[in-house]
């Protein structure tokens, strides 16, 4: 009797049997197939032996657990194994470009990661007794000054985690000012070409959303947008540069009509890579704007986190800013305000934004960074990323269809749309294409004012010869859906996971666990 490995093959197989096996498995080579955690552990076994637990009086209120935790036990080699398979199946920036149209996956370098893991910022902890944690205050106060000086704008709210987190934090500080002033204007205009999380932020803080239509270069309609102002616009959240890659050209133009209206404007400063150095948005009449450092100022994204979104305010909505924030004292010494002090030093604040006071090890990364590269530095970001995109916009030319090619140069991302793919060929099969590229797929169907819409963001991180490697990988998968090859509608052939039915993965996604009922013999 043969022996059987633990993949199922047996030294006697054939070449079909061996691909039997494969099928059997889902293993390919070097890329194991990974069960879920729950199947591979027992939820009645762990990999630590721990001493019985002291009997105590519970000071849990009645909230004690009554029930198994029902969570695996696993020993330590099968916990690292599992999630170093798992990261294996993922794509990384590490890995090779990462083309997110409007999310800027920049290398984080990794000077920044050795700044944020000295002694002193990573083992602080928010509770401290503020004089025990001077430095880290002082990082969060420097950080602050120069996104202030990079924006040209009066004043920053350090603590919101995130670019949607900012966005409510801006939008707030409008809702405070208004309130200040005793009007009541229920209304915020949200040009086409702007970010899906403005709406979103707006209609969350009370606000009911009127849109503005976009020019047929992509630009806001000037015209349109003033004929709606009025005394019910509470102000415009406008994107800029905007997500057809374009700069929005009459922005001051739009901020003093704005104004004159008596309402305030919020910028996404989601794209602030593209200007990073070379624009400054108060300048512009910007009243509000959310920073990704997670973004423009290279910290990771994480999966899902961690983020942050400083907000930068004008003089007009400084006063209404959120709490805590990091002052400097007449004696040098560094204070972060919160509510017992709040009374004295910044009496109109709308409240809090969250528990603590922003992401620490994220603003020690975004200033490692700022520092390390300096003014020159940071506009040659700008600067390299905007030509990164254009070289792959006028690159693919009489390859994939630029809606907006003739409006300018773009700015930080590259647009394009799936006009010209055989019948039955979708952006989709694109995107699926490049999975089996080696690629994680750009931005798609995003923004929405274009047909089956393809957004590149190559950042400036990227060597030319990297961005060749793609556009040539992009080149041949659209010519492949222009041409009408059938292999395309089934791909991706080479990831750990075919091709799923998005409608029904998006409307019943299977997402807890449940253990196997076992079948009762018959008697």
């Amino acid at each position: 009797m043969s022996t059987v490995n633990a993949s199922g093959w047996r030294p006697e197989m054939g070449e079909s049997d061996v691909m039997a096996a494969e099928t059997f498995t889902g293993n390919r080579a070097l890329m194991l197939e990974e069960a879920l955690i729950f199947e591979i552990g027992d939820s009645h076994t762990t990999g630590v032996d721990f001493d019985p637990a002291p009997k105590v009086q519970s000071r849990l209120g009645g909230l004690e657990r009554n029930r198994e935790i029902g969570l695996p036990g696993l020993s330590e080699p099968e916990t690292v194994r599992h999630y170093t398979r798992l990261s294996r199946q993922n794509y990384a920036i590490d890995l090779g470009l990462f083309p997110l149209g409007s999310c800027t996956m920049k290398h984080n370098p990794r000077l920044n990661e050795k700044v944020a893991r000295m002694k002193g910022f990573i083992d602080v902890h928010p509770l401290q007794p503020q004089e025990t944690v001077q430095g880290a205050l002082q990082v969060i106060n420097e950080l602050a000054f120069w996104l202030v000086d990079l924006t040209g704008m009066h004043g920053v709210a350090m603590s919101p985690k995130a670019g949607a987190h900012g966005e409510l934090c801006g939008i707030l500080a409008i809702k405070a000012a208004l309130d200040a002033r005793g009007e009541d204007r229920p209304v915020i205009l949200v040009p086409e070409s702007a970010h899906g999380t403005n709406p979103a932020t707006a209609a969350f803080a009370g606000f009911s959303v009127e849109n503005i239509p976009a020019t047929p270069e992509g630009r806001v309609d000037v015209a349109a947008l003033k004929a709606r102002l009025g005394p019910d616009v509470a102000g415009v959240m406008i994107t800029n540069p905007n997500t057809c890659g374009l700069f929005e050209r009459d922005l001051k133009i739009i901020s003093d009509a704005v104004h004159a209206a008596g309402g305030y404007v919020y910028c996404d400063g989601a794209n602030f890579n593209a200007i990073v150095g070379r624009v400054r948005p108060g300048d512009l009449g910007v009243d509000a704007m959310h920073i990704n450092l997670h973004k423009t100022f290279s910290t990771p994204h994480g999966g899902g986190g961690p983020g942050s979104g400083p907000v930068v305010l004008s003089e007009a909505l400084s006063p209404y800013g959120p709490i805590p924030f990091v002052a400097k004292m007449p004696d040098g010494s560094f204070k972060l305000v919160e509510e017992e002090a709040a009374g004295e030093m910044h009496p109109e604040t709308f409240g809090r934004m969250t528990a603590f006071h922003g992401q620490m090890g994220m603003f020690t990364r975004a200033l490692a960074y700022i520092m390390s590269h300096g003014a020159d530095g940071l506009r040659q970001v700008a600067e390299d990323a905007v030509l990164n995109a254009n070289y792959v916009l006028r690159s693919l030319e009489g390859t994939l269809e630029a809606p907006f090619g003739a409006s300018g140069p773009c700015m930080h991302e590259a647009l394009f749309t799936d006009n010209g793919l055989a019948e039955g060929f979708s952006t989709l099969d694109v995107a699926k294409g490049m999975i089996d590229e080696g690629y994680h797929p750009m931005t798609v169907y995003f923004p929405l004012v274009v047909h089956g819409a393809m957004l590149v963001e190559p950042t400036e991180t990227e060597s030319k010869a990297a961005l060749d490697q793609f556009i040539g990988a992009l080149r041949s998968v659209a010519n492949r859906a222009k041409q009408g090859d059938p292999a395309l509608k089934s791909a991706p052939h080479f990831a750990p996971r075919r091709r799923l039915d998005e409608t029904l993965a998006a409307r019943k996604p299977v997402l807890v666990w449940k253990e196997a009922e076992l079948p009762i013999a018959a008697e």
